[in-house]
């Protein structure tokens, strides 16, 4: 088992945890510990909480964020596309094109729905 072949993984994973670890050991270290009771109480908003915190909330806000999350992992399959446009050809060009017209008819379906009105 030759351990060169895996230095570059090492590396990578080590790294990567350095610079998840190291500023949040720096933030504990060097930033201020002023504790005072406002702060340490439950909620900072100024009043107490008046419900319960199972409550049920408004279905818009899952709507939104479904609709969100839809639209945004969409656009980032434009990225590797545009990157690679010179090699995939016509057939690429085309196949996106199909991609985006199908994205733009449930765009305009949830616009005609009333999805993304907020009342």
């Amino acid at each position: 088992m030759n351990l060169d072949q895996y230095l570059p993984i090492l590396l990578f994973v080590f790294v990567g945890l350095g610079v998840g670890i190291a500023p949040q050991v720096l933030g504990y270290i060097l930033g201020p510990n002023r504790p005072y009771p406002a702060k340490n109480s439950p909620y900072e908003c100024g009043f107490e909480a008046f419900e319960d915190a199972r409550m049920k909330f408004d279905v818009r806000y899952y709507l939104v964020a479904i609709l969100f999350i839809l639209f945004d992992l969409e656009i980032a399959f434009l990225f590797p596309w545009a990157v690679s446009l010179k090699d995939i050809g016509a057939l690429g060009f085309w196949a996106v094109m199909v991609f985006l017209a199908i994205l733009v008819v449930g765009f305009v379906y949830e616009w005609k729905k009333g999805a993304l009105d907020w009342e």
